[in-house]
């Protein structure tokens, strides 16, 4: 507790005593009565916030015990922001959060510990309970919190990824009925795109070289604006549109700002505010174009397979522009970036592997041949590919880092005290970050490799054929009332854009001399790119 009271008074004492030297300095100058008027001011100002900080270390010891702290060699803890910062700039985000985790002497730090910067708290675990508590057990007591709003509201303004409470039920109440399996199971929106995205995969000739992130990137991009909006932007035809540089802009810059805490205000937003215009200027089109329409005709096309988008059945339920604005910005993140890095690393991994390849292909030509386009039924039945998308989730979830404001003063049922095996006391508005990236890859939450059990960091989807996760330990698309409402989209178009492509493929090769990095703006991407390369196959 005294190590945390001193972390909280560090700048009100420097200020203290700053102001107390320079008026016992000048004391010649102004009136004697004056000079002790702002002595005793000044210290009754610093009075009242060591009463204050004593008072919350109080709280927090009624509640629960404290997780292992991590402290630097810098007043206020500053450099832990900017070890942090440097990290995520350098794209090595999940190097910092193992140091923070590392082993100190003969004793294991528990992978939740917690620190105080520039006077605030902040937990970050990768513990499965906590986790647990956080999405589900405890869900009432974590949320997004006013603080996280306002550093993403310009973004992302109030939906479903932004809001506590009933705002962020109305928001799910909303979208949940886009998300329904006759929507899902529609793959015409898919099969679109996919016909543009074979043979680019294929370069100028077969087997060149090709950066298929890039292609992915477009392709989802192109797939997410026609299902939303109605109307495809074309990115796979035309390049890297105006919208496609803008939205990853604006995403860079975001990343930045909530990282960076107490100092964002020092972070220059020019090209973030010049991104948004972008993106508010393109969604708007659209918007206005269906708020155009009256009520009838837009539930018209609702119910028509024909006439059907995203934006006019969330159109046919209010009349609000920012609402619309906000859910569609919110559900095309999603939809663009999560499943464009989860085939990014993929199809790394497949080049890396091509008897992986090679067993997948099998099992879509026992399936549906190398001809058919794959139903749905087709998908769910495939049960290697399935294996393959848990596979690459468990490496690359999509979302690495996340976090969650305590909403009430209440605890963490793991992490706390001398073992780790008691309670943290949580105040309310204390941040708790956590990682489902190095929970993933906790080689704890496996089994020994003594017992056949393979290289847990190794990418074999073979063991999901006999082996289920523990409980809370994988969560590629988070967990309890807030799990992804788009998650079976997301498994769907993926392994419909596996099978097409591999009907068309039979081999990948990867062109790469080292493994990409992990940028980790929003989603999980590889940096700087990945370079494989294509060749078809005899049809069969």
């Amino acid at each position: 507790m005294l190590l945390s009271l001193v972390d909280r008074i560090w700048t009100p004492t420097l200020v203290y005593l700053t102001l107390t030297y320079t008026t016992y300095t000048l004391r010649h100058i102004a009136p004697s009565i004056l000079t002790y008027g702002i002595l005793g001011a000044a210290a009754a100002w610093w009075a009242h916030l060591l009463i204050n900080a004593i008072v919350h270390e109080h709280k927090i010891d009624a509640l629960g015990k404290r997780a292992p702290a991590v402290r630097t060699w810098t007043p206020w803890n500053v450099w832990l922001l900017f070890s942090a910062m440097w990290y995520f700039a350098h794209h090595r985000n999940h190097e910092w959060w193992w140091s923070i985790f590392e082993t100190r002497g003969n004793k294991h730090i528990p992978y939740t510990v917690e620190a105080i910067t520039v006077g605030d708290r902040i937990i970050f675990t990768a513990d499965e309970e906590n986790v647990k508590a956080i999405l589900a057990a405890q869900f009432a007591d974590f949320g997004k919190g006013p603080q996280f709003r306002k550093e993403w509201k310009d973004f992302l303004g109030l939906s479903i990824f932004t809001t506590d409470g009933q705002q962020w039920h109305n928001s799910r109440q909303l979208l949940r009925p886009q998300f329904i399996k006759d929507r899902v199971s529609d793959l015409h929106t898919f099969e679109n795109h996919i016909r543009i995205l074979l043979p680019m995969l294929a370069g100028s000739h077969d087997g060149a070289t090709v950066r298929a992130d890039d292609l992915f990137y477009r392709f989802t991009l192109d797939a997410a604006t026609a299902f939303l909006l109605g109307k495809s932007v074309d990115s796979l035809s035309n390049g890297q549109t105006e919208f496609a540089q803008a939205f990853s802009e604006v995403q860079r810059m975001q990343s930045l700002i909530a990282r960076a805490g107490p100092i964002q205000h020092f972070i220059p937003r020019k090209s973030f505010h010049k991104g948004l215009e972008v993106l508010n200027r393109f969604v708007g089109t659209y918007i206005d174009r269906a708020l155009q329409l009256p009520p009838d005709e837009l539930e018209k096309m609702t119910k028509s397979d024909e006439g059907y988008t995203f934006l006019h059945a969330l159109a046919s339920y209010t009349r609000d522009r920012q609402v619309l604005r906000d859910q569609i910005v919110a559900v095309l993140l999603a939809g663009r970036d999560s499943t464009a890095v989860t085939l990014s690393w993929l199809f790394y991994e497949l080049s890396r592997n091509p008897q992986v390849v090679q067993r997948l292909r099998q099992e879509i030509t026992s399936s549906v041949g190398l001809e058919r386009e794959p139903a749905y039924a087709d998908l769910k039945n495939m049960r290697y590919l399935q294996h393959t998308l848990n596979e690459v989730l468990r490496l690359y979830p999509v979302v690495p880092y996340n976090v969650r404001v305590a909403l009430k003063d209440t605890t963490l049922p793991h992490g706390g005290g001398p073992n780790g095996d008691e309670p943290i006391g949580v105040l309310k508005d204390t941040p708790i970050a956590y990682s489902p990236l190095v929970m993933q890859r906790r080689a704890d939450i496996y089994p020994p490799a003594s017992s056949g059990f393979p290289d847990y960091l190794a990418f074999v989807p073979e063991r999901w054929d006999d082996w289920t996760p523990k409980s809370w330990t994988y969560i590629p698309f988070n967990g309890g009332p807030r799990i992804c409402i788009g998650q079976q989209f997301a498994l769907t178009e993926m392994a419909y854009t596996i099978v097409r492509i591999l009907q068309t493929y039979e081999r990948i090769e990867c062109r790469m001399d080292k493994p990409p990095m992990m940028k980790s703006d929003i989603v999980l991407q590889p940096t700087p790119g990945v370079e494989i390369a294509f060749f078809k196959g005899e049809k069969q």
